[in-house]
């Protein structure tokens, strides 16, 4: 992996461009991914954000802000659907309750599967590892 300090700014503007691309692709999957689950899981929602977060895939505030971390663009399509579910499940239950979690494998029966991904593949996700992973050179 080539470090960011050995990269020009142009380098390091053409990676933020490619980072910006995501986002916005990002975005439509995620109000299409909700869209499909919503119908699954119940619940009501008010928005969706879509961040780059370093620790966190999802969140979902009291309020119905739905928020997902574009990198699981990255990752693959199981584990964003499982995080999908995950946050939309937390508009009906706002813990990690026995009801939640009976909620989520409602919906997901093997979510299991995707969340232990992500916890031992998830520090891989990145535009770097993306770009390098489709044979794109970072250096210009």
């Amino acid at each position: 992996m080539i470090e960011r300090e050995n990269l020009s700014p142009a380098e390091l503007r053409r990676i933020e461009n490619y980072r910006n691309r995501y986002m916005k692709m990002a975005k439509e999957v995620f109000e299409n991914k909700v869209r499909y689950y919503i119908n699954l899981t119940g619940g009501e929602y008010k928005r969706i954000s879509v961040r780059d977060q370093k620790t966190r895939w999802g969140s979902c505030s009291s309020n119905g802000t739905l928020s997902f971390n574009y990198r699981l663009l990255f990752a693959p399509v199981k584990c964003l659907d499982y995080v999908v579910v995950h946050e939309l499940c937390h508009l009906t239950h706002m813990n990690h309750s026995k009801e939640f979690w009976n909620k989520v494998a409602e919906v997901m029966p093997d979510y299991k599967e995707p969340r232990k991904w992500l916890k031992d593949h998830g520090n891989e996700l990145s535009v770097e590892a993306h770009l390098k992973k489709q044979g794109i050179s970072l250096k210009i």
